[in-house]
């Protein structure tokens, strides 16, 4: 391959790779989750800017609020906001437990036994969500709990 072809491939990849990241087609706000185990927001939107915090909690969920290139600004569920690379957030449904200490339900019904109890913190994967109610799943232990007591999707 002549080093020209190269040039070109190279420009043509460069030309796509940016406006591929950038194509993001879900309406703001939106719910993410932290899909590594260490992740930073940055008070802009460049790993030139100062660190505001560091999460150690992957499935952390965020709620995304604007978008910059290949950046999100993010807000965590104490509400602090700030940017973080688009490559350290994932689709994944998750929630965290607000409040006090609460029920995960056997079904989707406060009459339902209680199969287990979260305390405030705990985060979880959501997989299904019905009449104010989110299968919260910790780890492979499941339950139904009110959407009233979580904080996410």
């Amino acid at each position: 391959m002549t080093s020209r072809k190269f040039a070109m491939i190279l420009l043509s990849l460069a030309m796509v790779g940016p406006a591929s990241a950038q194509s993001d087609p879900v309406p703001l706000p939106y719910w993410a989750s932290i899909s590594v185990d260490e992740a930073r927001m940055r008070k802009g939107p460049s790993p030139d800017v100062p660190v505001i915090w560091e999460y150690r909690r992957k499935d952390l969920p965020v709620k995304v609020v604007a978008r910059f290139e290949t950046w999100r600004k993010i807000e965590d569920p104490d509400g602090t906001q700030g940017w973080m690379a688009a490559r350290l957030l994932s689709r994944t449904r998750t929630a965290i437990v607000t409040g006090e200490i609460r029920p995960l339900r056997e079904d989707a019904s406060v009459s339902a036994g209680v199969a287990y109890r979260a305390e405030p913190g705990v985060v979880g994967r959501i997989t299904d969500c019905k009449d104010g109610w989110c299968l919260f799943d910790v780890k492979g232990r499941k339950g139904w709990i009110q959407t009233d007591h979580i904080w996410g999707d």
